[in-house]
């Protein structure tokens, strides 16, 4: 199913599980089985919260996936930081991932009152892109509120980047889930620094290897700062709060 022929820019959905505010005094998870959704009535909506004075609210869904490889043998590796940020999201928010939908272990429930689904590509790191694309398409999430979350060899170990747009980078997910939204790029992603690898270690190696204690405070950390991100992101959209979030990220570890 082609995404650019089921989502707009201008579309509302409400997800089939019961979506709840969330509160960090009192959250739900939600466990319901999806089912498939009627076709919701088009509205234009600027940001994921409208303005309450123009009617009813309704709020834009949000697709959020982090890349990794699935399994045992994976975990805590430099390759999985984007499932790490995806279980710490689902953790803070109180959203039970138990689904297993379009080769993806899934979790619907809400930021606040935005739905939001967050997903777990099980089709192994380089095809990311056969889960995320029918997903997408499935629950008729515009391409603005898909928001990638991967590891990044460009950036040092723990600084964070939030993006509207770009390109693949020469990362293999990244490029796969491209291919499969036709080759668009007009997506929102949070990559995760891991740094390059020492000398002449191999690359692949290297993107398989576990952090050491060090790197690993980095990274949580990291992780912490990303959902407040994120929840910042999907409740107001690409605000100067953005902004400011990346210059802190890209100076973090600078000593004056």
């Amino acid at each position: 199913m082609s995404l650019l022929a089921t989502a707009t820019p201008t579309i509302s959905a409400h997800f089939s599980a019961p979506l709840v505010p969330s509160s960090h005094a009192h959250r739900r998870s939600v466990a319901a089985p999806l089912r498939r959704i009627r076709r919701p009535r088009p509205v234009t909506v600027v940001a994921s919260v409208p303005d309450p004075a123009a009617g009813p609210v309704e709020y834009t869904p949000w697709l959020i996936a982090g890349l990794g490889n699935p399994g045992n043998k994976y975990y805590g590796t430099r390759h999985n930081v984007g499932f790490e940020m995806v279980d710490r999201i689902a953790w803070e928010e109180g959203i039970t991932m138990n689904t297993i939908q379009s080769k993806s272990l899934l979790g619907v429930g809400s930021i606040g009152e935005v739905p939001v689904s967050l997903v777990k590509p099980q089709s192994y790191m380089n095809y990311s892109g056969e889960a995320i694309g029918p997903l997408a398409a499935y629950y008729q999430v515009p391409l603005r509120h898909i928001l990638l979350v991967y590891d990044d060899m460009s950036l040092p170990n723990g600084v964070l980047r939030i993006q509207r747009k770009g390109g693949h980078g020469r990362h293999n997910g990244l490029q796969n889930v491209i291919e499969q939204l036709d080759g668009r790029r007009e997506f929102p992603r949070l990559s995760i620094g891991i740094g390059n690898p020492p000398g002449k270690m191999d690359t692949r190696a290297f993107l398989l290897q576990k952090f050491s204690s060090e790197e690993r405070v980095q990274i949580d950390t990291a992780l912490e700062q990303g959902v407040d991100a994120v929840r910042t992101l999907v409740l107001k959209g690409f605000s100067g709060s953005i902004e400011r979030f990346n210059l802190v990220q890209k100076y973090k570890f600078h000593r004056v």
